[in-house]
């Protein structure tokens, strides 16, 4: 009745639900299940098995029914190649955007707070200095050498600070400042501050700039072995300052020392004769003292702090142009410019004596912008670099001491050797003899 019921209404009856048979049988898809008649209940219900003869020609037709893509593609997203990084090209940014950048009162010199600095570092070198002669002991000299060579480079920084004119906005008080400290060092500080400032306005020019600018081909193998050999191979380049000062690098003329220099025009003479004036009285003072008390312990107080303060000033300035791992340009004709050549130069950390030396590792922010007092330099640097981008080469982190610097510093001396005689951008290259290798670096 049911039945006729639902075909009366066009459905079709559901599907039979038998009960899972207990005796644990179960019924295979290639099976054909035929149920018996009978009047008993489920339990009752008897199955008969009809296995169904496998068809081999129909597997291997299923097999030809399932398609298989030929390629499958990456659920991951395809990731563009970014182009590679040229250190020499043009910046997209401008000298006055990093200058905005930096915030005011980083521009502010304070002479109080110069001086503050100055009186430090004098009274560390007389301490250091009577703390060694009256201990006298063989323990103790080499740390004091080591101690007062370091102190004696601070001393220049500061004397640098007021070449530059950072120290003060007062130019007498520069000028008295500067003369004291560096000619207590044996630095011509006027003849030094001019070539300096000369080195500033053409960092990275490979023929006009004046702090360790690279050597050209044709100059380089002009050199014999024995030149060679001293401007390559440590620790002979760690000496070079006093040779520079005298009779400056290979390839120019001149002497910081001499009035009628090719560094100089006429205006400057006065101000050159007044620093080597003061240079000689310093002679003069450490004679007298070579008398006084002999000359061991003059050399022992002064002569080897001396020497450790000029590989200092060679070391930390040759690391600021040389030894990145990658390419540094240098530049000539219209490719140049002031912007350009201050971003080849190199910001190096050297640990606790950053302190020291009065963060003189902050170089880059320090060469765009000399005036900027060197207590601020540190936020200098670090509000700039959002603009700097990639042309920023982030300096390695120092141990407490910079020994890691030793390694970068022989590891250039065996591959920066000297520039193309031609070319607007141009990279050092190595000379097979010094490096034992042909590769360009």
């Amino acid at each position: 009745m049911a039945t006729w019921v639902l075909s009366e209404c066009g459905l079709k009856p559901l599907a039979p639900v038998f009960s899972k048979p207990r005796t644990g049988f179960a019924v295979s898809n290639n099976s054909k299940v035929r149920f018996l008649g009978t009047s008993k209940g489920v339990s009752d219900i008897k199955f008969q098995f009809q296995p169904k003869s496998f068809d081999f020609k129909e597997k291997r037709k299923w097999g030809l029914n399932v398609s298989t893509p030929l390629r499958v593609e990456s659920i991951e997203p395809q990731q563009e190649e970014l182009p590679v990084f040229d250190p020499a090209s043009p910046p997209p940014f401008s000298l006055a955007e990093i200058r905005a950048a930096i915030p005011k009162h980083c521009w502010v010199k304070d002479s109080w707070k110069s001086m503050s600095y100055v009186l430090r570092d004098v009274v560390v070198v007389f301490g250091l200095a009577a703390a060694a002669a009256f201990l006298n002991n063989w323990m103790v000299w080499p740390l004091y050498w080591a101690a007062q060579g370091t102190m004696f480079w601070a001393l220049f920084v500061l004397g640098h600070d007021c070449g530059h004119g950072s120290f003060s906005n007062d130019a007498k008080l520069n000028s008295v400042v500067g003369h004291f400290l560096h000619s207590s060092i044996l630095v011509p500080y006027h003849g030094w501050r001019i070539s300096h400032r000369t080195h500033h306005q053409n960092h990275g020019h490979v023929e006009k700039d004046e702090s360790w600018l690279p050597l050209t081909e044709t100059l380089f193998k002009s050199l014999d072995s024995v030149g060679r050999a001293l401007r390559f191979t440590a620790p002979f380049p760690l000496l070079a300052y006093p040779v520079y000062l005298l009779i400056r690098s290979p390839g120019k003329k001149g002497s910081h020392f001499h009035p009628d220099s090719d560094l100089f025009v006429p205006n400057e003479k006065k101000d050159v004769i007044t620093s080597t004036a003061s240079w000689l009285a310093m002679v003069a003072l450490l004679v007298g003292l070579g008398f006084a008390m002999g000359p061991i312990p003059l050399l022992m107080l002064y002569g080897v702090p001396y020497v450790i303060f000029v590989m200092w000033l060679d070391f930390v300035t040759y690391m600021h142009h040389h030894g990145h791992e990658d390419k540094l340009p240098w530049y000539r004709g219209k490719e140049w410019s002031y912007l350009r050549g201050g971003l080849t130069t190199l910001d190096r950390d050297y640990g606790w004596i950053n302190n020291i030396h009065h963060d003189i590792g902050t170089h880059v922010v320090h060469h765009l912008f000399p005036q900027i007092p060197h207590y601020h330099l540190v936020e200098a640097t670090e509000a700039a670099r959002p603009v700097f981008g990639k042309y920023y080469r982030e300096p390695k982190k120092s141990a407490p001491l910079p020994f890691h610097l030793i390694g970068e510093f022989i590891r250039s001396l065996k591959k920066d050797h000297f520039v193309s005689d031609t070319g607007d951008i141009v990279y050092y290259q190595a000379d097979p003899e010094l490096s034992g290798s042909s590769d360009e670096v």
